[in-house]
């Protein structure tokens, strides 16, 4: 009698994807009582936790940089799958979803995931040292990708407002995925050295010794129990975003605060494995977590709304306003200069993650 419960318990990162989707069918476009808000809410907490552990096993399976692109990939594509829902849900907010989720993912990534992963680094070893080569190549991609989709549409005249007109939203989403394209191809053929963790003495890191891969039924099973655990986390998050806007309304706060938590809750498998992987002294794992995160947000997304803008009414507003734009730029000007040395102490961390700070605390109060 006691054997059976145990065994669940031990196996709560199998149970846990299965039951997020299952309630996620259930409720899926449906007004829900506070008190299924709350189970949802616990559910969606556990299948973060379960979904990094299977990140964890497929990445240990196919080593790295594969096991980190695995992993913010398929948190992308299920997002990007979400903003075009939204978007077709219509509404007048829906004209800049895209750009708010986009942005929000670059400054969760390259400020906050980034800051926390070197300040838990440099902390615990000393220094967090890192490849410059391959950071400095992906840092510079999503750079482009920021500055060609979300900066430009401001500037360009030949629609009104922050828009692209559709000749530019067509050369920008072929842009982005010819970068993005090069970037794989970067990362998993030509320089994969480059990205793979180092000592501290400069050598790279080829394979994890401390424990046998695991077969390769395990990690396919862990691979569909990944994607299940992230589309329950997407699809609950949404969920949950009715009562987290009627909480942002009663407080009187932006609506864009909405986006900003809705994006923590999504990113939030991703932010959890890059600490772990700080904490194991392997940053570069960290990093081509957070900036392959941001880099699959820009270079999927774009390329998707543009694709979903042929059916879709209603204007696409994708550049940003001067103040997100110098937050924007600051971010590139400090991500370079905590790139060149390949080694960041507490300092570069905390650097990051006040920029960060201000990011939300203009997203509270612009």
């Amino acid at each position: 009698m006691v054997t059976r419960p145990r065994t669940l318990v031990t196996q709560w990162t199998t149970v846990t994807p299965v039951i997020a989707v299952v309630l996620l069918a259930f409720t899926w476009g449906r007004e829900v009582p506070g008190a299924v808000v709350a189970l949802l809410t616990i559910v969606l907490a556990v299948a973060v936790l379960a979904a990094v552990h299977h990140a964890e096993v497929v990445a240990h399976r196919v080593g790295e940089p594969f096991g980190s692109l695995v992993l913010a990939v398929a948190v992308t594509v299920i997002e990007v799958a979400l903003i075009v829902t939204l978007m077709a849900d219509g509404g007048d907010k829906s004209a800049t979803l895209a750009r708010d989720t986009v942005f929000a993912a670059v400054m969760i990534t390259c400020n906050g995931v980034v800051g926390l992963s070197l300040l838990v680094a440099s902390l615990r070893h000393g220094t967090a040292v890192f490849n410059p080569e391959g950071t400095g190549a992906a840092l510079a991609t999503v750079a482009t990708l920021a500055t060609l989709s979300l900066v430009l549409p401001t500037f360009t005249t030949s629609a009104p407002g922050p828009e692209f007109s559709t000749v530019q939203l067509t050369f920008a989403a072929l842009s982005s995925l010819v970068l993005y394209g090069l970037f794989i191809a970067t990362l998993t053929v030509r320089h994969r050295d480059y990205f793979l963790p180092i000592t501290r003495q400069g050598g790279v890191i080829a394979a994890e010794d401390h424990a046998h891969a695991p077969s390769a039924r395990t990690a396919l099973t862990s691979l569909g129990l990944l994607a299940m655990a992230l589309i329950g986390v997407v699809g609950l998050a949404k969920g949950v975003s009715p009562t987290i806007e009627g909480g942002v309304d009663a407080a009187g706060l932006p609506h864009a605060v909405v986006g900003v938590i809705i994006a923590l809750l999504v990113l939030l498998p991703e932010t959890i494995a890059a600490l772990r992987t700080a904490r194991r002294d392997r940053v570069q794992t960290s990093l081509n977590l957070a900036l392959g995160s941001a880099m699959a947000s820009i270079g999927l997304t774009i390329p998707a709304v543009a694709l979903a803008s042929v059916w879709l009414s209603g204007p696409l507003v994708l550049g940003l306003g001067s103040t997100h734009m110098v937050l924007l730029a600051l971010t590139v000007v400090v991500a370079s200069l905590t790139v060149v040395p390949g080694r960041a102490t507490p300092l570069q961390g905390g650097v990051h993650l006040v920029l960060f700070a201000v990011y939300l605390e203009l997203a509270v109060n612009p």
